[in-house]
C-alpha cells in the first residue's frame, strides 16, 4: 500500500508539472489532482495490462510505440471518469502521459518497488593485495 500511495504522489507531481506545460491539461482543484493520481495508478494497475495484452500485436509491429498511445487512452480514460479534470485533445493527453512517464522514470531511480528509498553503499577493500 506504501508503494502505490508514494507512486500515485509521483504521478500527483507529473500530472501537475503536465497541467503547468500544457494547455490542453487542466485540473480544476488540488483535490481534483490528487485524486486523478489516485485514479490513475488503480487504472494503470487494472486496465493497462488487458489492454497491453489485447494490443500486443500492434505494439510488436510498432515495436513497441503503440505503448504510447495506450498510455495516453489510459490517461484519457481518467479524465474521462473524473469531473474537473479535463484533456482538451488526443495530443494533450499523449503529451501529458509522456510528462507523467518521465517523472515516474526519473523517481523510480530513488525509489524501489515497495516505495522505499533506496540506496546502494558500496564498499571498497583497502587492503593491499598481497
Amino acid at each position: 500500500m506504501q508503494g502505490f500511495l508514494v507512486r500515485s504522489g509521483i504521478a500527483a507531481i507529473g500530472l501537475w508539472i503536465a497541467a503547468k506545460l500544457l494547455t490542453g491539461v487542466s485540473f480544476e482543484t488540488d483535490g481534483t489532482l490528487l485524486l486523478a493520481a489516485l485514479l490513475l495508478g488503480a487504472v494503470n494497475a487494472l486496465v493497462r495490462p488487458l489492454v497491453v495484452i489485447l494490443t500486443f500485436p500492434i505494439t510488436v509491429l510498432t515495436l513497441g510505440a503503440f505503448l504510447l498511445v495506450v498510455n495516453a487512452a489510459m490517461l484519457s480514460l481518467v479524465a474521462a471518469l473524473l469531473d474537473g479534470f479535463e484533456l482538451r485533445s488526443f495530443g494533450a493527453a499523449l503529451m501529458g502521459s509522456l510528462i507523467v512517464g518521465f517523472t515516474g522514470w526519473i523517481a523510480s531511480w530513488w525509489i524501489g518497488p515497495r516505495g522505499r528509498v533506496e540506496m546502494l553503499v558500496v564498499r571498497e577493500d583497502r587492503r593491499s593485495p598481497v
